[in-house]
């Protein structure tokens, strides 16, 4: 049951995230606007920042990936909780600097999969 639950919370942090590559690389002047409160104005002008911050937000895919899938044990372990724990302290920086909602979306979900997934690998 552990091992179902820390799954499942793994996946929905990883969905997350893909969701979040995708508005920010590919979607962001059509959805960045509703979804983050900003004009469509200033997401034209902020175009290519959202598109390098999505593609810093694919590398933290690509670590939790690498976590779900490496067939050495201890790799997918050591991925998994990098990538979780990236995804964390990014939640916190979001919140403090952008919106508190933040927290809420990336930090609590990342930190709530890390705690199950420790119990896993454990």
């Amino acid at each position: 049951m552990m091992k179902t639950l820390a799954l499942i919370a793994y996946l929905v942090v990883l969905l997350i995230h893909v969701y979040i590559v995708v508005l920010e690389m590919v979607l962001w002047k059509t959805r960045g606007p509703k979804v983050f409160g900003i004009t469509p104005e200033k997401a034209a002008e902020t175009a290519a920042m959202a598109s390098n911050q999505g593609l810093y937000n694919g590398f933290l895919v690509a670590a939790l990936v690498i976590g779900l899938v490496a067939p050495d044990p201890a790799v997918n372990a050591s991925f998994a909780v990098f990538g979780l724990l990236c995804v964390a302290v990014a939640g916190v920086w979001g919140a403090i600097t952008v919106n508190r909602r933040i927290l809420l979306v990336q930090t609590v979900p990342a930190v709530a999969a890390l705690a199950l997934a420790l119990g896993w690998f454990a």
